[in-house]
């Protein structure tokens, strides 16, 4: 009988905890909406069980939790007693997790493995695209690969048995690592020539943003992949007024920004001239080009975010960001027309840089108005640089301190014994320069200036194979506003994964970076 009677309490003591945890899994998503509509109600909630007809992947590459939190913090207010954070439009999102990265080489994956992992539901070598890996020795060649057996990718999978259209839209070349990874196989990611033949042969529908690299291979020797492309049946247009033109009776185009900075990318938005397109133009342009019956796959990447984090530039960082934000509003304002129908998914594929929030010099204190001050990317002060040593070749760091403070706001007015009484010009979390940060930038200038650059352990730490003198200004303006850095490559800490819409809620939770995939596929209702 006490059998019995045991066995019955553990049965009711089952039913209590599991009803408890449904009704703890239900809340999360009801806050969210709570959140959302005092908010403004940006995203529109639906908890639709059919398959979205309209799917937006937005993935900022190298973007993890704190460069949307560094974001937030420059969007926000630090005030004592008043401190608060802007809310990006993804963080009201019915459904948030986050996502491990480590790829079949390390903890610390590259955008190529990782980004297979999101387009494919599979672990590759760092370097490969969308071809799984044999053996355990990595590799970045045939050998190393499953030629035979090729997965398709998750938009491949939507245009072939969907018959859905599909866009790839990057701020980087439309054959780097991410982009490729919903379009291509190919053992290693620097093979770009044989990618964008690859991209030709996709049948997509709409190609945007930044250019080619390598369009006529590494030795400059092959037929244009441009040709190649209009050869498949692309029309390629690389005009504002040609690109705006663009419509769903256009066919097959690949719109090729007007504006192209470092590496035939699209500018750091921090560089952006007025009138220039935008990431969230050619979301605009995307969802005009795929409109159909059938509906659309479109993968939108910030890839300069991760640019910028490789070299620990957190103003240009957190500009990507917020124009990131922008695009994604554009999905948020169509899902608002299509709130059954849409599904909007945002992410990151890693973390680039150990970008952190506090650093040694400042404790606990922030000071991210600083960044203010900074008017454009490391990239261009390289360039603004290179043209004042064209002019002058015997340029001085007397004559660059101006340019500095111009553009970075830094002041070198006075020593650290001149500074000590005197309040306003207290080098603590100011731009005014301590006389350790005045020597480093000298000494970044003079490895700027020489013939023959210092190479040994200790530059390759400070500088990271950057413009010493660029990454010096990024380096201590950052750590005045309290941003520290670990890396100028990847790490691998989690990433955050944003949901809104029909199927959003298969989202929540933690989980591998190849279950992005199968919750896609899923949504989608692929087999």
């Amino acid at each position: 009988m006490k059998r019995i009677i045991s066995a019955f309490l553990l049965f009711v003591l089952i039913i209590g905890t599991l009803t408890g945890c449904a009704t703890a899994s239900a809340q999360p998503k009801q806050v969210a909406q709570q959140i959302s509509s005092a908010a403004g109600n940006q995203a529109s909630y639906t908890n639709s069980s059919k398959a979205p007809k309209y799917i937006f992947m937005f993935i900022g590459d190298g973007m993890a939790a704190v460069q949307v939190n560094s974001a937030q913090i420059y969007g926000g207010t630090n005030k004592h007693n008043n401190m608060s954070l802007d809310v990006m439009n993804f963080q009201k999102f019915e459904a948030v997790g986050y996502q491990t990265t480590h790829d079949a080489t390390s903890f610390a994956p590259d955008s190529a493995s990782t980004a297979t992992s999101l387009s494919s539901g599979f672990k590759t070598w760092s370097g490969t695209i969308g071809l799984k890996p044999v053996g355990n020795k990595a590799g970045n060649k045939d050998e190393n690969v499953d030629g035979k057996d090729v997965p398709k990718t998750i938009a491949e999978r939507l245009k072939n048995e969907k018959g859905m259209k599909v866009g790839i839209i990057s701020t980087v070349t439309l054959n780097h690592a991410t982009p490729a990874a919903y379009y291509a196989h190919i053992a290693s990611r620097n093979d770009y020539y044989d990618i964008a033949l690859q991209m030709a042969d996709s049948g997509f529908d709409y190609f945007g943003g930044g250019t080619l690299s390598q369009p006529k291979g590494k030795d400059n020797d092959q037929k244009d992949a441009y040709e190649v492309l209009k050869d498949k049946g692309y029309k390629v247009v690389n005009t504002k007024e040609d690109i705006l033109a663009l419509n769903n009776k256009s066919g097959k185009v690949y719109a090729v920004s007007p504006a192209i900075q470092d590496g035939g990318a699209m500018p750091y938005a921090i560089d952006n001239k007025e009138g220039d397109l935008t990431l969230a133009d050619f979301v605009k342009k995307g969802i005009d080009v795929l409109d159909n019956s059938e509906g659309f796959f479109m993968m939108a990447e910030s890839g300069k975010i991760d640019w910028a984090g490789h070299a620990n530039d957190a103003m240009a960082n957190i500009g990507d960001v917020i124009a990131f934000e922008e695009a994604i509003q554009v999905a948020v304002d169509f899902a608002k027309k299509h709130p059954d129908d849409t599904l909007i998914i945002v992410t990151g594929d890693h973390e680039t840089g150990g970008m952190t929030i506090g650093q040694a010099t400042t404790g606990y204190d922030t000071a991210f108005s600083i960044l203010e001050n900074q008017k454009m990317s490391y990239v261009a002060f390289d360039e603004l640089i290179s043209d004042m040593i064209v002019v002058k070749p015997e340029l001085t760091f007397a004559e660059v301190m101006p340019v500095i403070t111009e553009n970075f706001g830094l002041k070198n007015d006075y020593t650290d014994a001149e500074a000590k009484d005197n309040e306003a010009a207290k080098t603590y979390m100011a731009l005014e320069l301590s006389d350790r940060e005045a020597a480093k930038l000298e000494t970044a200038f003079a490895e700027t200036m020489a013939a023959e650059p210092t190479k040994n352990e200790e530059t390759a730490l400070l500088y990271g194979g950057y413009n010493p003198l660029s990454v010096t200004l990024t380096h201590i303006l950052n750590n005045k506003a309290g941003i520290g850095w670990t890396s100028y490559a990847h790490t691998g800490v989690p990433v955050p994964v944003y949901a809104t819409g029909a199927k959003a809620d298969l989202f929540n939770g933690a989980y591998d970076n190849t279950e992005v995939y199968y919750k896609l596929a899923e949504a989608a209702n692929l087999k």
